[in-house]
């Protein structure tokens, strides 16, 4: 995936201004900064949630830029939320499969009356759920439980789960770890690592634990004021002298925050 020279505008404010970076296939690229630096609107511009004035988004070579949201979705680009974006009173396992739908093929009189090819289908996203999803994430002991009944931490998996249902190529996540505690944090940290090395899934992650990034990002973009200002490894982006002004404050604030 590549961004190219990607402006957005809302009224007299510039969110982003010529943002423009490269995600290789297979790797996990982080993008961090401050509070308000723009790093969700990359992830909305690339799911066509906000369409940026100027600029293009590339996909496997195909200009993305231009199409509508849930064609985004069938070409196998899945995302979660920063805020929680579950149906609460459903069970989780109704929640991942909704995951599925975009790739569900059964008509209209087989889906209605639940017979067929609609039957089959689901019953084969049940049996992939539960095999491979559920059993990843360690959930299979809350798959009946409605998810408005379920601590935080386990409806961030559920929510992953529902974007790993998507079969998606490339994973866009915003905040995974927030609220959560440090055991919920290595937790998620390693299940990201699962889908990227196991499943060969690209993943591109918005995260304010700078050890999580330090530790699981091959790379590193750095936003401040809509503006990329840093890009490389995570020892380059640690070190370099613009992130530690605009970002982390200082010099000995960014060894303490990096756990350098």
């Amino acid at each position: 995936m590549a961004l190219e020279d990607i402006h957005l505008r809302f009224g007299g404010l510039n969110a982003l201004s010529g943002v423009s970076f490269k995600v290789a296939k297979g790797h996990i690229q982080a993008i961090i900064g401050p509070n308000g630096a723009g790093k969700t609107c990359i992830l909305n511009c690339i799911c066509r949630f906000y369409h940026p004035y100027r600029g293009r988004i590339f996909y496997e070579g195909q200009d993305i830029s231009k199409i509508s949201t849930h064609k985004v979705a069938s070409l196998g680009i899945a995302r979660s939320f920063q805020n929680i974006e579950l149906f609460k009173g459903m069970t989780v396992l109704d929640n991942i499969k909704l995951g599925h739908h975009v790739h569900m093929h059964g008509g209209f009189l087989s889906g209605g009356l639940y017979l067929g090819k609609a039957k089959r289908e689901e019953m084969r996203v049940r049996t992939e759920i539960e095999e491979k999803i559920i059993d990843l994430l360690e959930i299979e002991a809350i798959r009946k439980k409605v998810v408005g009944t379920l601590p935080y931490g386990f409806q961030k998996r559920v929510e992953l789960a529902r974007a790993l249902a998507m079969r998606p190529r490339i994973l866009l996540l915003d905040e995974p770890m927030a609220g959560m505690n440090l055991e919920e944090t290595e937790d998620m940290a390693r299940f990201i690592l699962d889908v990227n090395e196991e499943w060969g899934v690209t993943v591109v992650l918005i995260e304010h634990d700078m050890g999580v990034v330090m530790d699981i990002s091959d790379r590193v973009v750095v936003l401040d004021f809509g503006t990329k200002i840093a890009e490389g490894t995570p020892e380059q982006v640690s070190k370099d002298p613009h992130v530690i002004q605009a970002y982390l404050g200082s010099e000995e604030a960014a060894h303490s925050k990096l756990g350098l």
